[in-house]
C-alpha cells in the first residue's frame, strides 16, 4: 500500500479525534488477519475514511466510478486503496479486482446500498455485496455507522457530533457453487442488511427495522 494511504489514514484519525466524539464498539470482533468483506450503511462521504481509520487493518474500498473521472482525484483514490465500480451493475473488472484483494488476504469494504442514504436510514441493498461474499467464501464483517449525517454546514465543527462505529460479529453467506438467480441474490443481500440493521438504532434501520 502506498505511503499516501497511511498519511491519509492518520489524517482521518486526527480529523475524527479533534472534530467529533467518535465511539468505536466491537473492535474485538475484527479478524486480526486474513481476508474479510466489510459491509456498512452509508450516510456521508466521510464514511470511508471513518471505517479506514477505525479498523486496525489496511482496508480497500469499492467506490463509485464517477470519482475516478478526474486523473488527479483518481490518482489519490487508487493510492487510498479504492477502485471503481458501477453502482448499478457489478462489472467483471470490479469483481476480479475485489476477488484479488480477498485472495491476497486483505480487507475489502463495500456499501451494499450502493450510495449514500437520502434519508439517513437503510435502503434496499444492491446484489453486489452478496455476490462477492458468496463467491469468495470469506467472513463478512457488518458495521453500523451513526452520526456522520450531522457533518454538514459549518456549525457541526463546534458541536463535535457523536459518531458511532458499531462492529458486529463476522458471519458467512451460503457458498456459491453455481450461478444465483436475481431473487436468490436479493435475498442474500437482504440478509447482509439485516445484520447491519442489528447494529443500528431503530430510526436508522429503515426497510430493515427489527
Amino acid at each position: 500500500m502506498s505511503w499516501i494511504y497511511y498519511v491519509g489514514r492518520a489524517t482521518a484519525w486526527l480529523f475524527f479525534f479533534l472534530l467529533t466524539r467518535r465511539v468505536i464498539l466491537g473492535k474485538e470482533n475484527i479478524p486480526g488477519r486474513g481476508p474479510m468483506l466489510i459491509v456498512a450503511n452509508h450516510l456521508h462521504n466521510a464514511d470511508p475514511p471513518l471505517i479506514g481509520s477505525s479498523l486496525d487493518r489496511v482496508v480497500f474500498f469499492m467506490a463509485k466510478e464517477g470519482l475516478f473521472r478526474s486523473r488527479l482525484i483518481a490518482y489519490f483514490m487508487y493510492r487510498f486503496g479504492a477502485f471503481p465500480v458501477n453502482r448499478q451493475r457489478l462489472g467483471r473488472t470490479a469483481l476480479r479486482r475485489a476477488q484479488q484483494v480477498l485472495d491476497n488476504g486483505q480487507a475489502l469494504a463495500i456499501f451494499p446500498e450502493g450510495r449514500r442514504s437520502r434519508h439517513g436510514y437503510l435502503e434496499r441493498a444492491l446484489p453486489g455485496s452478496a455476490l462477492i461474499a458468496a463467491r469468495s467464501r470469506v467472513p463478512v464483517l457488518p458495521v453500523g455507522i451513526t452520526g456522520t449525517e450531522k457533518i454538514k454546514g459549518i456549525s457541526w465543527v463546534f458541536r463535535r457530533p457523536r459518531i458511532t462505529v458499531n462492529i458486529g460479529h463476522p458471519f458467512y453467506l451460503t457458498p456459491a457453487d453455481g450461478k444465483f438467480s436475481k431473487e436468490e441474490l436479493a435475498a442474500l443481500a437482504d440478509s447482509i442488511m439485516w445484520r447491519i440493521a442489528e447494529l443500528l438504532p431503530q430510526k436508522y434501520q429503515g426497510k430493515y427495522r427489527t
